[in-house]
């Protein structure tokens, strides 16, 4: 079985409807009404849910799409960084050079250091998204690795086009990464099951996502310290990577709670004309994740 035959199989997840949850009953309707708005407002909304117990997919709203999903796709980045260590491939060492300036988050730029271990700047980018340290990692691997890393994944609709860049021109690639709402959801799903590469790399992944510190979208509603929530917090524990661009916003995690587990992706792509549209979309977010907390809770 090929590689991508094998994970298209493992993505046809016994589904429910699209606004059913634990037991069947209603789930979600809250989170529904407020992506809704935003969508009959003009947005583009792609979602996929899964329970991790069940395995059946808890909310599917348009989650075969492809959507620009910025900053996450990095996590495709990280995964062959981490593969690279595993098989002791050079490329997963050594220290790298801090590449040329750009804007955007992160804290190397307003660091002293002017290169760092491999390690140290996957730690950045899953904690961060920081712009320098991502560029220093695909300058170390290639982009060209990381493209055939996740097409050997299975992955179709999700991959990492470029480079971060302050700007693109027309030679440029028009986004940052692409991606499936159901693909994502499938690719977080499986690091936790230890499916991708092995087990050290899925976890040594996962490990990086850990200190993630931005909670500003669908984890503003679970209440955990963006600072420290690598353990339980409440009985919940929480994985994620975001995702940040003019007229884009994508979040993809894991919450696990007392009761259920997820794996949910959300991505929106907006004009963002004005501050109103963005708060707008930011609250939408943050509904879906007080649905997904009330589900694992």
């Amino acid at each position: 079985m090929t590689p991508a035959r094998g994970r298209r199989d493992r993505t046809r997840t016994p589904r429910v409807g699209r606004h059913t949850g634990r037991a069947g009953g209603e789930s979600f309707a809250a989170g529904f009404a407020s992506l809704g708005e935003i969508a009959y407002a003009g947005a583009q909304v792609s979602a996929n849910v899964v329970d991790l117990r069940s395995g059946l997919t808890v909310v599917s709203i348009d989650d075969r799409i492809v959507l620009p999903t910025a900053g996450v796709g990095s996590l495709l980045l990280l995964i062959e960084v981490s593969a690279r260590i595993s098989a002791r491939d050079a490329a997963g060492f050594g220290i790298v050079d801090k590449p040329d300036a750009i804007g955007g988050p992160g804290i190397w730029r307003h660091l002293q250091a002017p290169a760092l271990p491999v390690v140290d700047l996957a730690v950045l980018v899953g904690a961060t998204g920081d712009h320098l340290a991502t560029n220093a990692l695909l300058r170390q691997v290639g982009l060209d690795a990381v493209r055939a890393r996740a097409e050997a994944l299975g992955l179709a609709r999700t991959a990492l086009l470029d480079r971060v860049r302050d700007t693109r021109g027309p030679d440029d690639a028009p986004q940052l990464s692409v991606g499936s709402a159901a693909e994502l959801t499938w690719l977080i799903t499986a690091l936790r099951r230890g499916q991708i590469v092995d087990h050290p790399t899925s976890d040594r992944v996962l490990d990086w996502l850990g200190g993630g510190a931005d909670l500003s979208l669908v984890a503003s509603g679970f209440g955990l310290d963006p600072l420290a929530h690598r353990t339980a917090d409440h009985g919940l524990h929480l994985t994620n990577i975001t995702g940040s661009d003019q007229g884009v916003r994508c979040e993809v995690g894991i919450l696990v709670g007392p009761r259920a587990a997820v794996a949910y992706a959300l991505t929106v792509q907006f004009a963002d004309t004005s501050l109103a549209t963005r708060l707008a979309v930011h609250g939408a977010m943050r509904v879906f994740g007080l649905d997904l907390l009330e589900f694992v809770a």
